[in-house]
């Protein structure tokens, strides 16, 4: 798959395989619990994985932003007559096993690199949906997650 990727890789191959920024309800949702679920799942191992605290302090935050978003999209998917199915993409999975199988040495990097490149995509997503989706509900979720996206693109900005 993508053993061999470097941080750089990882991060590129995130891009071309996502949906661009769907306005549809059902490809926001879809992307929207992908990237929560993404963030989740690689924060969880970077808790364990991480060698500086401030990176582990960031997954924590990660996990913890990250699942009070997933429930806000659930909800909201919820009344909007979709129920979530939070699958991983292709090269999120990737990322995935990528960030498993990286050295101690490497591993902080890998993390943050990945996190500004998924943090860019989460932030055109909700800013998309925001201004143009077609639900109000979800338009409304989405524009709740704008500025948390942005902090967390920020910080991870300053961490890399």
């Amino acid at each position: 798959m993508v053993s061999g990727c470097t941080a750089t890789d990882s991060a590129a191959i995130l891009a071309p395989a996502a949906p661009a920024t769907p306005t549809d309800r059902t490809g926001y949702v879809q992307t929207a619990a992908a990237s929560d679920l993404f963030e989740i799942q690689s924060s969880q191992i970077a808790q364990t994985k991480a060698q500086r605290s401030e990176v582990r302090d960031f997954a924590q935050m990660m996990v913890t932003h990250h699942t009070q978003t997933t429930v806000a999209l659930t909800a909201a998917a919820s009344t909007s007559g979709i129920t979530p199915q939070p699958t991983l993409m292709p090269p999120q999975a990737a990322m995935i096993q990528e960030l498993q199988q990286a050295s101690p040495a490497s591993f902080d990097q890998l993390y943050m690199r990945q996190q500004v490149a998924a943090h860019q995509m989460a932030l055109a997503l909700h800013q998309t949906y925001a201004a143009r989706g077609d639900t109000a509900a979800l338009r409304t979720v989405a524009a709740t997650a704008v500025p948390i996206v942005q902090q967390h693109l920020t910080r991870a900005q300053q961490l890399d």
